[in-house]
């Protein structure tokens, strides 16, 4: 028996491998490559797997698990910061879903307890599969993906009331006959349903964290795993009494330790355990997939299949435009949603083994939801065509008036020669402060409308709109612009930005802050100037501390900082040498650099010429350039005179640079 267990094990492993790799090099999610291995393996398949049940119980475990780690994971105060589209949004968008699929579900001649059940099933979303493709497209921080994180996490915590009413939908065809729970039978399950949750109450105040501080201090990994799984199953098992299941108990579990600090280590534990199991359990779901009864009704399915797609996108894409979020966000936010979740699968085999889905229904069921996952990557790359469509069209850019171009409700005068900065984040704050301090004329570009809200309450003007979008730049000014910063977090957008501003203006210059350098080629072959990457510039912060802590000179720090950012970052990429660049050759020359010296009013440089003063033989400081407010001097010569103000670029070694200052500062006394 064990041995047979063995052999149903490998080859499920061994074909799972298989299909994976293949469908890795197509982008499809590597939970389709479950279910088509369940397919392959199954009795409808090649059947390989002679003990099904094998598959089943182990399957069992993997929910179980899957459960657990989402209670493990799930914050109340992670949820409260994205409570507006996380319980408004992912509430308007699971009822409009629900409605729509069980009004369908009733014109098409299911009976109600069945419509319900479809309605619970199309409501859902697969947050593995969106959460790993928008972080596979650098999208997770995006808008959109932020938006989608909000109503997944509120779609699986709808999804547990939606497992708990299984029985009661069961029980639907019969409430004519019989009462669904006699008053004896209420009582009781009252009394029981009391003491488990005074039971867990107690558990999760004083008896789980105490247990757990207690195996904590032996530092022993393998009793704390021991503990974990003994409260999973435990209180799974516990809970059963009340008619509740494995998979809703073990949910409670995770919940009961989420509030402990333990929490982080008790997920980190389990999740190779989960992972392991939950893959059974999409296998087994697989094995129930009847190849001949798709090929046999394949035009009724595939409308289906299309009807569910495009039903979930646009009734996801409600949600976001409900609350005022731009067009291009909430149709992207749409598409990622449009497929069916694994939740799904949980409920609809709970509503299967109740008789609520009879073997057909439950059989097109599968191969929905099978081939709307699997065509999610491709569903999500249609969102910037699509977008690009609609505001083209004048009727839909009436209807989303300020989503698709700007909001016209404040205008502004023109500008030239001014800074434009795109996202108005934290960067995009910061910058408009420093721009605004220093008197340098600037537009803001946001498309979130929280936070135009919220600069409009600082007293900022911002141009509420979506940057993609030529009207919006144009009403930024960017053909007359001199500098463009691009600080949002979407990286397709980022990329069509970059490309729009250097075709409208090829003299702009061109600033791209981004998440990963390895963007940052792709945005310079576009028409990015300089292209600065977070994970560089938080190596750049760290080794700057570093060198501070070996007492190395903050002139040679700030000089190595800006050969490395003038040079692409290339000495981080690798410790191959590379020549032949301005920033390599002075690199190469040792002790020199190029730095900027502001000339203070009283200073013995102000109002004199360079040749008066023989800067260069006094101290050897050549002058290469004088910045006199918005002017760029560069033909110098021995009558140029220096005024107060003027900030002069200067060459030379950060010794000389150290004793030259003293003529660019304002004399003592005066």
């Amino acid at each position: 028996m064990a041995f047979g267990l063995l052999t149903n094990i490998l080859i499920v492993f061994a074909i799972a491998l298989a299909v994976g790799m293949l469908f890795d090099r197509i982008r499809v999610p590597p939970l389709v490559a479950f279910i088509l291995t369940g397919v392959i393996v199954g009795p409808y398949g090649l059947s390989l797997i002679q003990e099904q049940s094998d598959v089943t119980n182990l399957a069992e475990l993997g929910i179980i698990l899957l459960l657990f780690t989402i209670g493990l994971e799930f914050s109340f105060r992670d949820l409260w910061k994205i409570r507006s589209i996380a319980i408004v949004g992912g509430a308007l968008q699971v009822v409009l879903s629900f409605a729509f699929f069980c009004g369908f579900a009733i014109v098409m001649g299911l009976p109600p307890n069945q419509a319900i059940l479809m309605g619970f099933l199309f409501s859902l979303s697969s947050t593995a599969i969106v959460l790993k493709i928008l972080h596979q497209r650098g999208e997770i921080d995006s808008p959109h993906g932020s938006i989608a994180l909000g109503i997944l996490i509120f779609q699986d915590l709808a999804a547990i009331p939606m497992i708990m009413a299984i029985p009661f939908l069961a029980s639907i065809p019969q409430i004519s006959d019989t009462p669904f729970l006699s008053i004896d039978s209420l009582i009781s399950l009252v009394i029981t349903d009391l003491v488990i949750v005074l039971v867990l109450i107690a558990l999760a105040k004083w008896v789980v964290p105490r247990v757990m501080h207690e195996i904590a201090k032996t530092r022993n990994q393998e009793l704390f795993l021991l503990v974990v799984i003994l409260t999973c199953f435990g209180i799974a098992w516990m809970v059963t009494f009340t008619g509740v299941s494995l998979a809703i108990g073990a949910l409670l579990a995770g919940l009961i330790i989420s509030g402990s600090e333990y929490s982080h280590q008790a997920t980190s534990i389990i999740l190779p355990f989960r992972d392991i199991f939950t893959s059974f359990f999409f296998i087994s779901v697989g094995m129930l997939v009847d190849i001949r009864f798709f090929a046999g009704h394949f035009w009724f399915v595939a409308f289906l299949i299309c009807i569910a797609i495009v039903a979930k996108a646009l009734l996801a894409t409600a949600a976001p435009l409900a609350l005022g979020y731009p067009l291009r966000t909430a149709v992207i936010t749409g598409l990622a949603l449009a497929q069916v979740g694994e939740f799904s699968f949980i409920i609809a085999q709970g509503g299967f083994n109740t008789g609520i889905l009879p073997a057909e229904i439950y059989q097109v069921f599968l191969i929905v939801a099978l081939m709307t996952m699997a065509a999610t990557p491709f569903v999500i790359a249609l969102g910037n065509p699509v977008t690009g469509r609609l505001c083209s069209m004048p009727a839909m850019s009436r209807i989303a008036r300020g989503t698709c171009s700007m909001d016209d409700d404040r205008k502004s005068p023109p500008k030239k020669d001014h800074l434009v900065i795109i996202g108005y984040g934290v960067t995009g704050r910061n910058l408009a402060r420093t721009a605004a301090n220093s008197g340098i004329t600037y537009s803001i570009i946001e498309l979130n409308p929280d936070l135009v809200r919220a600069a409009r309450a600082e007293g900022e003007s911002v141009i509420f709109g979506d940057a993609t979008s030529e009207g919006v730049l144009a009403h930024a000014g960017i053909s007359t612009a001199r500098i463009a910063v691009v600080a949002i977090d979407d990286p397709v957008a980022t990329r069509k930005i970059v490309g729009i501003c250097r075709r409208l203006n090829p003299a702009l210059s061109i600033i791209v802050r981004t998440r990963y350098v390895s963007e940052a080629q792709d945005l310079q072959a576009i028409g990015a100037d300089e292209v600065i990457a977070q994970e560089f510039e938080t190596s750049v912060e760290i080794f700057t501390v570093v060198l501070n802590k070996y007492f190395v000179p903050r002139s040679q720090i700030e000089s190595f900082i800006s050969d490395i950012r003038a040079d692409g970052y290339q000495m981080l990429r690798s410790r191959s040498p590379q020549h032949g660049t301005l920033p390599d050759l002075m690199r190469h020359i040792p002790h020199v650099t190029i730095t900027s010296m502001a000339v203070e009013p009283g200073s013995p440089l102000d109002g004199v010429t360079l040749g008066e003063v023989s800067l260069r033989k006094q101290t050897n400081l050549l002058v290469l350039a004088i910045r006199r407010g918005n002017d760029m001097i560069t033909g110098l010569s021995g009558e140029t005179r220096l005024l107060a103000g003027d900030i002069a670029i200067i060459y030379a070694t950060p010794e000389d640079i150290a004793r030259g200052a003293r003529l660019f500062s304002r004399k003592d006394g005066a």
